[in-house]
């Protein structure tokens, strides 16, 4: 183990979920779940830089993204520290472009950028299933990002994640929106708990991969399930508002990604994902809107 003169920056990338199946709340008060993670190239940079004091700082513009303790790449990079009795000190420089609070892994996927950059950059010479564990403990989110794949299957709290390697060719291209709501997770799935008779028929998570392999972006509106979004809807109204804008441009395979607020749809290609783009940015001047692929 070393310390580098120089900063590493390190790209992560947002997630969204195509499927996102609650199955039941666990004694340790997280859900049971089945999804699939779809990881797209909207992406924050983190700038890793060692300091001679010892301490972990964390430099952010982004007034909704604590630099405090609180912070998971702080967490992530003390975790390292205090597992291998490291005394490094280090700058974390977060150039945030991911919604807060969109359901879109932002956080997480900060932390796993965090563990797999001080893997490099510190020489730690861990292992994919060791930094796997470490993710674990500080998100569900975490493991998928860390995994560092196109596509994965996702169970237990999320964490347990099944690389999706026979989609690594498939090009999906989104408009994504975010409508200006952060939403908070644990609340969500509070008030989920609280919904009675959720559960209903749907398509299950195993056959959606073999859609995607041979539908691609022509994947059946059906089996795209997000149990979650009843319940963010339900509290946040501009959801369905979205949904409905997006629905009435005529585009069919729409959700909303993981605990929400961003809503996403798939279209044919760059070019019609971009017309969408133009046209939201010129009517709705509040809401946040990108183009997206899978990465």
């Amino acid at each position: 183990m070393k310390q580098s003169s120089s900063a590493l920056a390190v790209k992560s990338f947002a997630k969204v979920n195509l499927y996102l199946q609650i199955l039941n709340k666990r004694k340790d008060n997280f859900h049971n779940l089945n999804t699939l993670f779809c990881r797209v190239d909207l992406a924050d940079t983190i700038i890793l830089k060692n300091r001679q004091d010892g301490l972990i700082k964390i430099k952010c513009i982004n007034r909704h993204v604590p630099c405090d303790r609180t912070n998971l790449c702080w967490r992530a990079a003390e975790l390292l520290k205090q597992k291998y009795g490291l005394s490094f000190g280090l700058d974390i420089d977060i150039q945030k472009h991911i919604p807060v609070g969109a359901g879109l892994g932002g956080g997480s996927s900060n932390a796993a950028s965090v563990f797999l950059g001080l893997n490099k950059y510190w020489c730690l010479g861990l292992s994919k299933k060791q930094l796997v564990t470490l993710g674990a403990k500080l998100g569900s989110d975490v493991p998928f990002f860390i995994y560092n794949t196109k596509f994965a299957l996702g169970s237990g709290r999320g964490d347990k994640i099944k690389p999706l390697i026979s989609l690594d060719k498939l090009k999906l291209w989104l408009v994504l929106i975010y409508p200006n709501i952060r939403v908070s997770t644990p609340l969500i799935y509070q008030k989920f708990d609280s919904f009675s008779g959720l559960t209903r028929f749907r398509c299950d998570v195993k056959i959606l991969p073999s859609e995607l392999l041979k539908c691609g972006k022509g994947v059946n509106p059906k089996c795209l399930i997000n149990d979650l979004e009843i319940v963010t809807s339900t509290l946040y109204p501009v959801v369905n508002q979205v949904k409905n804008v997006l629905s009435g441009m005529g585009l069919e395979k729409i959700m909303m990604s993981g605990s929400g607020s961003a809503v996403f749809a798939i279209c044919n290609g760059r070019k019609q994902a971009q017309d969408f783009k133009d046209k939201l940015t010129k009517k709705h001047k509040s809401w946040a809107v990108f183009v997206s692929s899978a990465v």
